[in-house]
């Protein structure tokens, strides 16, 4: 059977100091992005990306424009270099990688969207009021049952694979989550180090003023197909990409169903394009029966090459 690839963008937790520094080094192409997405946003994003402090780079507001320009340069490289995807999908913040791939929107659109998203996420909430946290080694149902039983507000933001899933809500509510899904027998709740509460109704004021920046970007119907965390389906339509996009920032990210909606359309090759390795180390707990790589590096590249 032929390799049918999808092209897995990552998420904002896969970012570091130092990242897409040794692309870089092979890749001149890639200083030119880094450098015109640092003159677009006035941020000294080369600074934050290749040497730090991580507390800059992790600050939302910087993650999110620096893991988006690093995905575009290693996208761009592969692209270059003959690699492409018959589909795409990206995580959370990496479905913005995934959408500018697929030409739904400019690059230079692409990095105000990330920057005004990372700047209202993290202003909706007052620090410390809001708060997420890892479930692992449970099932998703359980932990979607829990959080409908908690007092306040608890969801579940994302269900990243059978065996982890993320939820997000008041601090005093996902404490008390916490402390059932221990009970339960998870194997492991672990906080997150976030600046509020993603992927839950809490971020409805976010959403709100997102919209207006939104609205005034021109979307394209994307040239491969691309599903999105949402619905787990297929979206074509430019009207309905903004939707979405809106509806993420308060909803689920059904990061399994999507995966598997992937591998039921004959897709056996997934390569995650970003920093890290997260999406690539899900794959292995969804479904071990597909190939799943990961290219941040011109090493990496090179071992996917002989792999293919």
């Amino acid at each position: 059977m032929g390799r049918k690839t999808a092209f897995l963008f990552s998420g904002q937790g896969s970012q570091y100091v130092g990242m897409g520094l040794e692309l870089i080094n092979y890749y001149p192409a890639g200083l030119q992005i880094l450098e015109q997405a640092e003159e677009y946003l006035a941020l000294p994003l080369k600074k934050i990306c290749l040497e730090g402090p991580a507390e800059q780079l992790n600050i939302t507001k910087n993650t999110q424009p620096a893991i988006f320009t690093i995905s575009y340069i290693i996208y761009n490289f592969l692209m270059e270099n003959a690699l492409k995807p018959s589909a795409v999908a990206g995580h959370s913040l990496g479905e913005y990688s995934a959408l500018a791939a697929a030409k739904s929107f400019s690059f230079e659109d692409g990095l105000k969207l990330v920057r005004q998203r990372g700047i209202l996420m993290d202003e909706a909430m007052p620090v410390g009021s809001g708060t997420m946290a890892a479930v692992i080694g449970l099932n998703s149902n359980l932990v979607t049952e829990i959080c409908t039983n908690i007092e306040g507000v608890c969801e579940v933001a994302n269900y990243n694979s059978p065996q982890q899933t993320v939820i997000s809500g008041e601090e005093k509510a996902i404490n008390e989550a916490v402390e059932s899904l221990k009970k339960l027998g998870a194997k492991k709740v672990v906080k997150l180090d976030v600046s509020g509460p993603f992927h839950s109704s809490l971020m409805k004021p976010a959403r709100d003023e997102f919209a207006k920046i939104v609205n005034d970007i021109k979307f394209n119907e994307p040239v491969y197909p691309l599903i999105a965390n949402v619905t787990a389906d297929y979206i074509k339509d430019a009207k309905e990409i903004k939707e979405l996009l809106l509806e993420q920032i308060t909803g689920s990210v059904y990061w399994v169903d999507s995966i598997k909606r992937f591998i039921d359309d004959g897709y056996n090759t997934f390569i995650e394009v970003g920093p890290g390795r997260v999406l690539k180390g899900l794959m292995r707990s969804i479904d071990r029966s597909v190939d799943a790589f990961n290219v941040e590096s011109f090493k990496d590249y090179e071992k996917l090459i002989k792999k293919l």
